[in-house]
Order: C-alpha cells, then structure tokens, then sequence
C-alpha cells in the first residue's frame, strides 16, 4: 500500500498532467463519481488505471505519472516507419518499454533510461495487430518457461485486451504486473504459468472496488531470445 506522501505525489503528478486543480474536474476526465477518488484518498492508492488513462489522453509519461522519473511528456519518435533502401520492404521500429514485466513473482522494474527501438517489418506486424499499439518489453523471472524465458522480449499488442482462455497477456494488478496465461471465473481471474510446479495459479479478486486495480495490459503476439 502507499503512504500518504507517495499518494498525494501521484495525484498531484495526474492534476499536473491533466492541467486542473479540482478533484471534481479530475473525475469528469476519468469519467468516475467523486467519491471514488475520496475512496482512493482512504485506501492511499491510486488506481493504475487513472494512470493509464491520463497517460494516454494527454500524451505523458506513465512512469513519470507514477514513479516521478524520467520526462513528464512524451516525445513523438521520428522516423518511427521508414522503408528499407536495399530491399523495398516497409519497416516500423517497435518501442522498447521502460517497465520491465517480472514473469515470476510479478514485481515491476522501472529502468531509468529508456531502450533502443526494433525494426520489424510492417506486414508481419499488421498480421499480429494494431502496430499503432505495439510496445516491446523484456521480460524477468522464469515462471513461463520453457516457453518464454527470463531475459526473453515480448512484441505486446496493447489494443488486443479481450481475454481469451489460455493465451497469454501481460496484465496488472496493483503496482504488479504478470505474464501469464489467463482464465476466468465469475468474479476472479486466474493467472497461469508454465513452470506451475514452481509457480501455482494466482487468483484475484475482482469484484467490486478492486476492478480498478486490475487491467490488461496487451497480448502477446511474439517473443524473441538474445544469446550471448
């Protein structure tokens, strides 16, 4: 749970953001009842997905949002679809993500610098998703192995969030995020890994309040090794 300083911090980086002073016009933004926020204020957290959606509507920093580092706003890459001289195939660099998903106990790790993009090509990407919605992020902890390890990347489509049984997404719970197969039952859902003797089922609960705490981040649509 936060502290009292470490939540106001964060609500005071999301009035910044969103440029208004009233947690009234705050809750027209989120489009939540006032008396959800009176409601974060006592549990001293702030939902992530107010931090999401801040993030995305006026173009800031998510880890700035939550954590205070790196820059507030977010620059828009240059150059970010570009067409290979030597072989006439469309490329589109892919962001490398600041956040690192934990595939073992769920811990986040933020890094201070920011990754390197990735080139893929465009027509592998649009058969996978939305290329708009792509994001790369390594992945640490070895709960999904054999199939992904630690240290793998993962290629996430943030705009595919429906679940679907037994495929494998990125999601959040808290300040935690997994990588996990996912299944649901009326008002849990259930997290799976690979390596279950090592890692049983995670479940969560959420019902009620505790919906907001819970988000998908994206779906998995690929995921690639490094050897040294």
């Amino acid at each position: 749970m936060e502290n009292t300083k470490t939540f106001e911090a964060r609500l005071a980086r999301i009035m910044t953001a969103a440029k208004i002073e009233k947690e009234a016009d705050l809750a027209k933004i989120l489009e939540i009842n006032q008396s959800s926020i009176a409601a974060a204020r006592k549990r001293q957290q702030v939902p992530p997905a107010w931090v999401e959606k801040i993030a995305e509507k006026f173009n800031i920093n998510a880890n700035w949002l939550f954590f205070g580092q790196g820059e507030a706003r977010l620059h828009q890459m240059q150059d970010s679809c570009f067409l290979a001289k030597d072989c006439d195939v469309e490329l589109r660099l892919v962001p490398m993500a600041e956040a690192r998903l934990s595939a073992g106990n769920g811990s986040l790790e933020v890094s201070a610098n920011h990754e390197r993009s990735y080139a893929f090509r465009m027509d592998f990407l649009l058969r996978k998703g939305n290329p708009d919605k792509m994001v790369l992020m390594r992945v640490a902890g070895d709960s999904m192995q054999p199939e992904i390890l630690d240290g793998d990347v993962v290629l996430l489509d943030q705009g595919r969030k429906d679940i679907i049984p037994g495929r494998i997404f990125a999601v959040g719970f808290e300040e935690a995020i997994y990588l996990k197969r996912i299944d649901m039952v009326p008002g849990k859902v259930i997290l799976k890994s690979v390596n279950e003797e090592a890692y049983p089922p995670i479940e969560l609960d959420i019902r009620g309040d505790m919906a907001e705490y819970f988000r998908v981040i994206g779906k998995v649509v690929w995921s690639g090794r490094e050897y040294r």
